[in-house]
C-alpha cells in the first residue's frame, strides 16, 4: 500500500499520482484508422470480420442486430431478483434525471421591441456504447439510456460487443426492455464506433456516440472525432474517499476498495490528515482483501501499490485542496460534518456525502449519473445528464420600434469589425 505525506512528496511522484493512468492511446491510432477505414469501406463484412478476430464469435449476417425475441428471452430469463433491481434502479435514474429537464422554451425582453429566448430540442439520434471487457454492465445501459429516452431522443441505438457464444448478455437486454430500447446491435470496440461514425448496412450511421470503452473504442473515438461526436472523456474508474479523524475506519476501508477493484489501471486513494485514521484502516483493508476472489484481490492489491494508496495531509484544508487539484471521478465525503465541507469542493464528477452512501449507491441505484469524466477532466466536463441529448437554439425577434432603437449600435461594431455587408444590411433598411 503506498502511503504518501503530502508534504513531501516529489513533484515527480505527485505529478505521476495527479496524471494517473491516462492510457497513452497513440499506440493504437493506426490500427483504429485502418479498421475504421476498412469498415467505412465495406460495412457490414467488415464488422463480421473484426468481430472474430477481436471477440472471438463468428457471427451471421443476420446475427449483429438484435431481434426483439432475443430482448424478450433475456428478460423471462433472469433472475427476479436481478430485474427487480433492474427496475428499481430505473425509477431513481429516471426520477433524477428527468429534474434535469429545462424549459422547452424561454423569451425576455432586453430592450423594449427587442425579444430574445431559448429553444430546447432533442438530438436527432445517438448511439449509446456498452462495454463487455470485464463482465456485463446492465448498470452503463441505464445510466446511457434513460437520460436519452428523458430527453425525448427519437432515435436511440445501442452497440455492445457480443459474449463468447455470440449474444448480448441477459441483464443488458433486460435493461433494455425496461429502458424501452429496441435497436441494439452486437458489435464493439474500434468497429463499432467506426460503424457509428460511417454506418453500414446493417448499423446505421449516428450524429453522437457516448459511453465508456476501452483503449481501442476511445482511440477510434479520436480517430473519427471529426465525423461524430463522441461524448465526454471516460477513462479508467478512480475515487477519491476524503476524511477526518471522525470517520468510521471500517467504512473507509471498504469503500476505498471500491474502484480499485475495477483493474490494475484505476485509480483509489484516501485523503486524510488523521495518521491515527490511517493505522486503523490499513489492517482492515488487508482483512477485508482475504474475502474477495483471485481476480479482484489481485486488481485492488495492484491498485493500492501503483496509482492509489494513501495520502496524509496536514489539515482539513489541505486535504480538499488537494481534492480539487486531483478533480476525482469518484469522491467520498466521510468526515463529521460533510455538509459544510461540500460548498469547499470545486472540481468532482460525483460528491457523495456521509458514511451510508458508497460509490456503489450512485454507480447503480441511487439516481445520479455514474457515467463521469475521469483524468482530472472534471474541473470541464460534467457528468452524463439530459444535456448531453439536447441542444439549445437562441431565438431573437426585434420589432421596428425595437430595430430603430438598436441599429445605430448594431452598425457602429459591424464597422469597427470592418464587416461591410453587416452595416449595409442596417444602415440601407427600408422600414
Amino acid at each position: 500500500m503506498n502511503i504518501y505525506k503530502l508534504s513531501t512528496l516529489t513533484k515527480e511522484r505527485r505529478e505521476y499520482i495527479l496524471k494517473r493512468a491516462e492510457t497513452d492511446i497513440s499506440v493504437h491510432m493506426a490500427l483504429a484508422k485502418e479498421i475504421s477505414d476498412e469498415v467505412r469501406d465495406e460495412g457490414d463484412a467488415a464488422l463480421l470480420r473484426y468481430t472474430e478476430k477481436f471477440d472471438r464469435v463468428k457471427l451471421e449476417p443476420d446475427a449483429i442486430a438484435v431481434k426483439q425475441s432475443e430482448i424478450d428471452a433475456a428478460f423471462a430469463r433472469i433472475s427476479p431478483d436481478v430485474r427487480e433491481a433492474i427496475e428499481y434502479a430505473y425509477k431513481n435514474i429516471y426520477d433524477f434525471h428527468e429534474k434535469q429537464l429545462p424549459e422547452e422554451m424561454w423569451f425576455t425582453s432586453v430592450d423594449k421591441g427587442l425579444l430574445v429566448g431559448e429553444k430546447t430540442t432533442p438530438i436527432v439520434d445517438v448511439c449509446l456504447y456498452v462495454p463487455r471487457g470485464k463482465g456485463s454492465f446492465p448498470s452503463v445501459l441505464l445510466m446511457l439510456g434513460i437520460p436519452a429516452i428523458v430527453a425525448r431522443v427519437p432515435h436511440v441505438v445501442v452497440v455492445t460487443p457480443p459474449n463468447e457464444q455470440g449474444h448480448v448478455d441477459d441483464a443488458v437486454l433486460a435493461a433494455a426492455k425496461v429502458i424501452g430500447i429496441k435497436e441494439i446491435y452486437k458489435v464493439g470496440g474500434i468497429q463499432a464506433v467506426a460503424a457509428a461514425a460511417y454506418g453500414t448496412q446493417t448499423v446505421p450511421k449516428c450524429h453522437k456516440i457516448i459511453g465508456p470503452g476501452n483503449a481501442y473504442a476511445t482511440a477510434a473515438k479520436r480517430v473519427l472525432a471529426q465525423h461524430i461526436d463522441v461524448g465526454l472523456p471516460a477513462g479508467p474508474s478512480e475515487c477519491i474517499i476524503l476524511a477526518d479523524e471522525f470517520a468510521d475506519p471500517h467504512r473507509v476501508a471498504l469503500d476505498l476498495m471500491i474502484e480499485a477493484e475495477h483493474g490494475p489501471d484505476s485509480a483509489a486513494l484516501l485523503v486524510t490528515h488523521s495518521e491515527a485514521l490511517v493505522e486503523s484502516v490499513l489492517p482492515i483493508i488487508e482483512s477485508q482483501k482475504a474475502k474477495l476472489g483471485e481476480k479482484r484481490r489481485a486488481f485492488v492489491e495492484s491498485v493500492f501499490s501503483n496509482y492509489g494508496g494513501v495520502i496524509i495531509t496536514d489539515s482539513l484544508e489541505e486535504s480538499v485542496d488537494f481534492v480539487n487539484e486531483y478533480a476525482p471521478e469518484h469522491m467520498e465525503v466521510m468526515t463529521q460534518a460533510p455538509f459544510d465541507i461540500l460548498p469547499m469542493i470545486k472540481n468532482a464528477g460525483e460528491i457523495l456525502l456521509g458514511d451510508n452512501t458508497p460509490v456503489t449507491l450512485c454507480n447503480f441505484v441511487l439516481g445520479p449519473n455514474a457515467i463521469l469524466p475521469t483524468g482530472a477532466f472534471a474541473k470541464t466536463y460534467s457528468s452524463v445528464s439530459v444535456f448531453d441529448f439536447l441542444k439549445r437554439s437562441s431565438i431573437g425577434y426585434a420589432s421596428r420600434e425595437g430595430f430603430e432603437r438598436v441599429k445605430k449600435f448594431a452598425e457602429t461594431l459591424a464597422a469597427v469589425e470592418g464587416f461591410e455587408t453587416h452595416t449595409l444590411a442596417v444602415k440601407e433598411r427600408l422600414l
